[in-house]
């Protein structure tokens, strides 16, 4: 991607999630406030406010399930360069490095079919230009499919880039880039990805900042049959990270070191060779309420494509002069 294409959309918005959420709270407490004086003004009965109140309450957002915290070897394993990776607090919590010789990495033990996953990445701080810290599903062959989370560094005063993408039958080009509400060097952020047969949700603390639904009825492949392994890795690549690749990585502030914590896993495990999940329909990310997103999510989504989205391959008329034909049901355009 161009350094061209990166800054369309234009400069970061100040602000916060806090911001926005909290007028949206008072707002409604306002709302039912003044509805339940105007029900007892009216007499109105007690039942036709009640049932009003329950159709209310079902536009609220239906948020994953808190994740539950597990050391690092419950769930992981490294994959490579195993003396780049340090341990602490009994492997609940680890750092990546990377230096001019090697970064490194680690992937999950299982491999699932659907399901919720989330990691606590504190992301490289100062002058991180040139590298990727990435967290992403993937399959293992040759029509892969990949859900990527990929945070891309900065010189130092800049913002992180975190780049999402979505691969299907080892086709991927959908890339979305935003800037983060926040710093994230300076404190853990949750970072999640839900994957149901119905839509894959990526998640920055509760915030949902992407949907790609299930488009197969449009002639889109959707990530149904391949189970993935989880990866992350810290890792150079300053041949297209930052600003294109103008910005090389200076290996004098090296080590670049990433902080991981959480390590939740909670998806239908199964063999690679496994084509469908055996618990399907049981599990709670599996259920109606997790099929789409509600209205306040898709605000808090709508708040993210206004605010901070700086690319968005749906609306790049160069690359794709014909509109993607999940753009639409994405509400991505």
């Amino acid at each position: 991607m161009t350094s061209s294409q990166l800054r369309e959309g234009g400069s970061r918005v100040q602000g916060g999630c806090d911001a926005y959420i909290y007028p949206v709270i008072y707002i409604t407490k306002t709302y039912i406030s003044t509805q339940v004086e105007t029900h007892s003004k009216m007499g109105s009965s007690l039942w036709t406010f009640l049932i009003w109140l329950s159709l209310v309450s079902v536009s609220f957002a239906a948020i994953p399930r808190k994740p539950v915290d597990v050391p690092f070897g419950r769930n992981y394993v490294p994959t490579w360069a195993f003396d780049h990776i340090k341990y602490f607090n009994g492997g609940s919590e680890i750092q990546l490095h990377l230096d001019k010789y090697t970064g490194t990495g680690f992937q999950s033990k299982g491999s699932y079919l659907f399901g919720h996953f989330s990691m606590y990445i504190k992301m490289v701080p100062g002058d991180s230009a040139g590298t990727v810290t990435a967290f992403y599903l993937s399959s293992q062959n040759a029509e892969h499919d990949e859900i990527d989370f990929e945070f891309l560094g900065n010189r130092t005063g800049q913002p992180y880039i975190l780049q999402t993408n979505v691969f299907t039958g080892g086709k991927g080009d959908r890339e979305q880039r935003i800037y983060l509400w926040f710093d994230p060097t300076q404190a853990y952020h949750r970072y999640s990805i839900l994957w149901n047969l119905y839509l894959i949700i990526f998640y920055v603390d509760d915030v949902p900042i992407r949907v790609f639904k299930n488009s197969n009825d449009l002639g889109v492949k959707f990530p149904f049959n391949q189970p993935m392994k989880i990866y992350n890795s810290l890792w150079n690549a300053d041949d297209w990270a930052t600003r294109g690749g103008l910005d090389k990585t200076d290996w004098s502030k090296a080590p670049f070191i990433a902080s991981y914590k959480g390590f939740h896993i909670d998806g239908c495990e199964a063999s690679v060779n496994a084509k469908f999940c055996d618990t399907q329909g049981k599990r709670w990310w599996d259920q109606p309420e997790f099929r789409d997103l509600d209205a306040a999510q898709w605000q808090r989504l709508k708040w993210v494509r206004q605010k901070y989205t700086i690319y968005n391959y749906c609306s790049d008329r160069k690359r794709y002069p014909q509109q993607p034909p999940e753009c639409i049901r994405d509400r991505d355009i």
